[in-house]
């Protein structure tokens, strides 16, 4: 049987845990196999910028910081809980990307 990999990532990980949630509700609904959510690495994108505009001074600087969370589900790939998973409501800021496995 084929598998569907979800996989979510997003920079507020209420927002993902929200959408695991509706994932595994579905998969109990229609009582299909589901693994997950696993939560994969966090990725850090920093960036240092000068405090001061025009160069003079100190040199001081503010390190700005993004992290985005991402999850992995799989659940089997079964008609009507497929269907069921594209019609969840994904706010915005959460990316959503589901692949099929054989």
């Amino acid at each position: 049987m084929q598998r569907a990999r979800i996989r979510l990532a997003g920079t507020q990980p209420t927002k993902l845990d929200e959408v695991c949630d509706q994932v595994k509700k579905i998969a109990e609904r229609t009582g299909v196999n589901m693994a997950g959510p696993i939560p994969l690495p966090t990725k850090k994108l920093k960036v240092p910028v000068r405090k001061s505009p025009d160069g003079e001074g100190t040199a001081t600087w503010d390190r700005w910081e993004m992290r985005i969370h991402k999850r992995l589900i799989e659940v089997d790939a079964e008609e009507r809980a497929m269907k069921q998973v594209m019609r969840v409501r994904v706010p915005e800021g959460v990316s959503i990307e589901i692949e099929l496995i054989a």
